[in-house]
């Protein structure tokens, strides 16, 4: 496995990134627009071990040229080899790949630069921006910080999605999508300031499209004047 992969797969053989092949075991429609994979691991697990928001990038042929694509694992089990992914589906060889996928089907995956570094000191409330894309990573978290009350601004609506909200600990502040994310940003940057202000140890998660994270995550350190390591910005997917 590596080959073929042009100049995208050979610095991340030089980075020594890992290999492995995983295989559908099961399929899943959850709402038209999101589906669910279940998948055998190859061995991925065993040989690099688990952490919250763990990803993996996952690569696809498109029109005969290589391209990659970073996703969540969900509900990892290292005793069984298995974890789940989730896609929202859109235009594009990943989603065309996700839509069709069925059990016995294959697709190559590399592991490098994923990591989790727990908030120290424990966060007092979570701040988190995510959409539909990011969502496994949200769950992710939400687990990982069981007992941390979070507020969390979703970009999109939220009714049939498998969100991992816990209504006695995580307020979830819908968002439509409108002028490439413009409205999202408003409402964080409208209603996040005041909410700091209350909150001696915040931890703010911003996971969206390119540009929506890169404005927010500006924000949030340079005029909030969060510390960067309070901060944890990564942009999901860019919009076109």
């Amino acid at each position: 496995m590596g080959q073929g992969r042009g100049w995208e797969g050979a610095v991340l053989r030089l980075m020594r990134a890992k290999d492995f092949r995983l295989t559908v075991t099961d399929a899943e429609d959850v709402t038209p627009r999101y589906r669910r994979l279940r998948l055998s691991d190859g061995g991925l697990l065993a040989a690099t071990g688990v952490h919250p928001t763990m990803w993996v990038r996952l690569w696809f042929d498109n029109a005969g040229r290589p391209h990659q694509r970073a996703y969540t694992l969900v509900d990892p089990d290292p005793a069984t080899g298995t974890f789940g992914m989730e896609f929202a589906l859109h235009e594009g060889c990943a989603s065309d790949w996700a839509r069709a996928a069925k059990p016995g089907d294959t697709v190559e995956a590399t592991v490098q630069g994923t990591g989790f570094q727990r908030p120290d000191p424990a966060p007092s409330h979570l701040f988190a921006v995510a959409d539909p894309a990011s969502l496994p990573a949200l769950n992710s978290l939400l687990d990982a910080l069981d007992t941390v009350p979070a507020t969390v601004w979703f970009e999109g609506a939220t009714a049939g999605l498998p969100l991992r909200a816990d209504p006695a600990r995580h307020e979830i502040r819908t968002v439509p999508r409108h002028d490439g994310g413009a409205r999202l940003v408003a409402e964080v940057r409208e209603a996040l300031p005041a909410l700091l202000r209350d909150t001696p140890e915040p931890y703010v998660w911003i996971a969206c499209d390119t540009a929506t994270t890169r404005a927010l995550s500006t924000h949030v350190r340079k005029d909030l004047g969060v510390p960067r390591q309070r901060v944890n910005a990564l942009g999901y997917w860019r919009a076109t």
